[in-house]
């Protein structure tokens, strides 16, 4: 290859290297506004007083620093700051004061405004007078004589108003949103269980923190005949709405399907499976934990469809792990797994939960995790089964202060001596 050849394809290939990050950029439109122009005063107080009672800005933040006093201030609608700073005396930026400031404010009604700041004592070196190039300019000073255009024009009033306009619908419309989504989230509160199956031999209790308005975790109990209960939570695939709308699916198609967990609990959960994958999207799934407490024998029969492995606290402080026995719902057309029994003694606590709870992260970007869990439980283990499950989430959110990011459900129950 010859040498021109060389610079040639060099150049087409940075070339093309720009313009892919030029496109990666566009793409990825990352945040960036105006943050400021400075304006230099000699008197913080008097500019202070001068631009907030007499141009109507509103303060933003005050701060004082090695090289004077400085105040971040904005017009009424906010949409910059103007950042006011006394300067030391002899510093060069002092020396800055009383110049132009090739600051402009453009105001939707410039007679208005001229009219207006001038009864409050503003200084304008002239009135709105007509540019060449087709709007009106005034020039006015503050208070350390720092000059300002205050510019008008049909065509920038136009736009002004489109954008108020633009701004006000985008303001109803999040105040629309804002608004379902408080009724979503009241509704979604309705789905998770209302009432508790009195039992002798189990206190049980749950809760869901939701991290949006709604979201995709789901727990219930049902009342399966006098002397039994079934505890159940599930996680679907996703977040946010979209999560929420398949969990209020889940939540029909097991109230519909209730009768069969009385008799037939496989074919209950193999009834709910058909139908979550008969009315959702091929990748729309569910990891459910689904338990049957027998208030009478004290045995627990449960089945683990592809959800983390529930904790059994023995009383003598042994933990028992009720691992995944078959895949998760509503993933394929058909679907079974076995259900494995085992026996409670009084003082046994058994625990379900979400990844909300193990995999909050604090802030060394440690986990929960499972020891974490387990360690809370044993430390609020003589509490009620209420109390427990506030405990731990506390605890959670302690661990994890930051703004939480999956919704944290707990269930736990408490195996005790019948009365």
């Amino acid at each position: 290859m010859n040498p021109e050849s060389a610079i040639s394809q060099t150049k087409d290939t940075r070339v093309e290297l720009a313009g892919n990050r030029a496109v990666q950029a566009e793409q990825q439109s990352p945040y960036l506004r105006l943050f400021k122009s400075n304006v230099f005063v000699r008197d913080y107080d008097r500019a202070l007083k001068f631009y907030v009672d007499q141009l109507g800005f509103s303060v933003l933040a005050e701060s004082r620093f090695e090289f004077g006093r400085w105040m971040a201030i904005a017009p009424p609608d906010g949409s910059a700051i103007l950042a006011v700073v006394a300067p030391k005396r002899g510093s060069e930026r002092y020396k800055l004061i009383g110049r132009p400031t090739q600051i402009a404010f453009i105001a939707e009604d410039i007679f208005a405004t001229y009219d207006l700041w001038l009864s409050r004592g503003v200084r304008f070196l002239h009135p709105p007078q007509p540019q060449l190039w087709g709007g009106t300019m005034a020039v006015f000073c503050d208070a350390d004589q720092n000059s300002f255009d205050l510019l008008g024009s049909d065509e920038m009033s136009r736009e002004i108003e489109a954008q108020r306009r633009a701004n006000a619908e985008r303001l109803e419309s999040e105040r629309r949103l804002a608004q379902e989504l408080e009724i979503a989230k009241q509704v979604q509160a309705r789905l998770f269980p209302q009432t508790f199956p009195a039992l002798r031999t189990l206190d049980y209790a749950g809760a869901c923190i939701q991290a949006r308005h709604v979201g995709g975790d789901y727990y219930d109990f049902f009342a399966l005949g006098e002397e039994k209960v079934g505890l159940f939570v599930g996680d679907i695939s996703g977040k946010g709405i979209a999560a929420a709308l398949l969990m209020a699916n889940l939540q029909a198609n097991l109230r519909s399907q209730f009768a069969l967990a009385r008799e037939q609990p496989q074919r209950f959960l193999q009834s709910v499976n058909r139908l979550f994958f008969e009315n959702t999207a091929d990748s729309a799934y569910a990891t459910v934990f689904f338990a049957e407490y027998d208030d009478i024998a004290q045995r627990l029969r449960y089945t683990n469809c592809g959800h983390l492995s529930g904790l059994l606290l023995r009383q003598d402080g042994a933990v028992e792990w009720l691992r995944s026995t078959g895949t998760v719902l509503g993933l394929f057309r058909e679907w079974e797994s076995p259900s494995v029994e085992c026996q409670l003694t009084p003082g046994d606590t058994l625990a379900l939960y979400t990844d909300g709870v193990t995999e909050s992260f604090g802030d060394g970007e440690e986990e929960f995790g499972e020891e974490r869990l387990i360690e809370s439980l044993k430390r609020h283990r003589g509490q009620t089964a209420h109390s427990t499950v506030m405990s731990v989430i506390r605890d959670v959110q302690r661990f994890s202060p930051q703004e939480q990011h999956d919704d944290i459900t707990l269930i736990v129950a408490k195996c005790r001596a019948g009365a």
